[in-house]
């Protein structure tokens, strides 16, 4: 069934390609989440972050169809932000196992807690069976412990990795993330990128910072950015993020 009804054009057409080349695979599910699923998606600037359920374990001749599935569609536009993870029914209950992925190349990572809780509230079902009818529930505990050791573990020695910081993906995912877990901590939501962003200054982020951060995911196309910002940008995020995951983590425990 066609998929590109609540999407424009380009993306449900490049959905409605994915799920084709995908059914030789037999998928018992396919899923979205993140903000394809959360009403938050940019086309041309969110990725469509996509779970597939294939119906047994997952060899090196899926991991070969699977390689040549995405490279086939590589012509579309939007093919680079298509990323995809592989589960089986008998891989689905850890959290923390690693799976096939494919995310610009093929690579393997865990579904997270907070993927598989997006799932469970809102993600959207693109063929078979829906989240709840085969992932486990995520216990508030066992969410809130992978927040703090995602930005303990994470990001916080992230920050101390002066280059990563002059590039727009860092300082975006790591001010946005921060925010995310700030309102998963305090009352246990879930949270946009956009609403992450409007949080951002009562938690006493830099202005300057989150208005480039709206301006580029959210205003029209823009010049680059010149080096003294891109320079300044990372002081500043830098200097408030290190202290602000710290306050967090403390706050928890």
């Amino acid at each position: 069934m066609p998929t590109h009804d609540p999407y424009p054009l380009p993306t449900g057409a490049l959905l409605d390609r994915f799920l084709d080349a995908l059914a030789v695979l037999r998928p018992v599910a396919v899923w979205a989440h993140g903000s394809l699923a959360g009403g938050d998606y940019q086309e041309g600037r969110s990725d469509l972050d996509l779970i597939a359920v294939l119906p047994a374990p997952v060899g090196l001749g899926t991991v070969r169809r699977t390689v040549a599935l995405h490279r086939r569609l590589r012509s579309d536009p939007l093919a680079a932000k298509l990323h995809c993870s592989y589960l089986a029914p008998d891989t689905l209950t850890d959290p923390a196992r690693p799976h096939l992925t494919w995310a610009y190349n093929v690579t393997r990572r865990p579904v997270t807690p907070v993927t598989r809780r997006e799932l469970h509230a809102f993600g959207r079902v693109l063929h078979g069976a829906s989240p709840a009818e085969l992932l486990p529930p995520v216990p508030a505990r066992q969410l809130t412990d992978f927040v703090v050791r995602d930005q303990r573990d994470y990001w916080r020695p992230a920050v101390n990795r002066a280059r990563l910081w002059r590039q727009d993906i860092w300082v975006d995912l790591g001010l946005l993330t921060l925010a995310r877990a700030t309102a998963t901590l305090r009352d246990g939501r879930l949270i946009s990128k956009r609403e992450a962003l409007d949080l951002l200054p009562d938690l006493g982020a830099p202005g300057d910072v989150v208005e480039d951060i709206t301006r580029r995911r959210y205003g029209p196309p823009a010049p680059p950015s010149t080096p003294e910002w891109t320079a300044r940008r990372a002081e500043l995020t830098r200097g408030y993020l290190g202290p602000a995951i710290d306050k967090l983590v403390a706050g928890y425990r």
